[in-house]
């Protein structure tokens, strides 16, 4: 997981140092223009993009100090938020440009997200956490919808949700199966809860940790034996442990 989080973390410095880079050329290139609004207007809007990257590279030095610290800075996550929403598609780019995979930056993005809200150290009561899951976690051979109603699962043991259903009841939290991202998106406005343990593909699981805003969310990758989307599998003790992380008594 160490050397996970190095390589998102280090595509956060690089997208700050190209962002950086980039802004001063076109900078140093305006000063040779004869039309004195435009360089006027290119140059107050330049000055704001140079901000809004300065202020992201107070969010990835906040990111480091905090993976250093093994402790959370209240009054710095507001930069961290910053530098993850407007570096992320940077990253990917970065990566790209770099050889490295899209699923090991996202991996990687997880890693660094998922130990920012651990190390927040939360005491959430189980009713304040949501546990969820994706649809292809159920047989695909099950007749039984659980997507609007979780209770209709018969606890056959033929997939892991009825082995997460259980470990929801041990610790008293929310359990919600989605069939994608809307779905996601209206068990939180309707639970509004203070904490999630989601899982998911690296895709997914970055998406709605992104969507899920102010909201901490730890990302559990599912298993994948047949490929994407269908029975897919998860380790049910990885899900314990990060509630266990963000619970009182956990």
């Amino acid at each position: 997981m160490e050397i996970k989080k190095r390589i998102y973390v280090g595509l956060l410095m690089a997208s700050v140092l190209m962002a950086v880079s980039l802004v001063g050329a076109v900078w140093f290139l305006l000063q040779n223009r004869e039309l004195l609004v435009g360089q006027v207007l290119l140059s107050i809007i330049l000055g704001m993009v140079g901000i809004i990257f300065i202020l992201a590279g107070i969010g990835v030095l906040a990111i480091i100090i905090m993976i250093i610290k093994s402790q959370s800075i209240p009054s710095l996550e507001t930069f961290t938020r910053i530098a993850n929403e407007i570096l992320f598609p940077v990253t990917l780019l970065t990566g790209r440009l770099a050889g490295i995979s899209k699923e090991k930056i996202l991996q990687s993005y997880i890693a660094v997200n998922n130990y920012l809200v651990k190390s927040r150290k939360l005491l959430l009561e189980g009713p304040q956490v949501m546990i969820l899951l994706p649809h292809c976690l159920q047989d695909s051979q099950c007749p039984h919808k659980i997507t609007m109603d979780i209770s209709n699962c018969k606890r056959c043991h033929k997939c892991s949700i009825c082995d997460l259903i259980e470990l929801g009841e041990k610790y008293h939290a929310v359990v919600k199966v989605a069939t994608g991202g809307t779905l996601a998106r209206k068990f939180m406005e309707e639970t509004r809860p203070r904490g999630v343990v989601a899982v998911a593909c690296e895709r997914d699981l970055s998406l709605g940790i992104q969507d899920a805003a102010q909201v901490p969310v730890i990302g559990v990758l599912n298993c994948r034996p047949h490929g994407p989307c269908i029975n897919t599998n998860v380790v049910v003790a990885d899900v314990e442990q990060a509630l266990q992380s963000i619970c009182k008594g956990g």
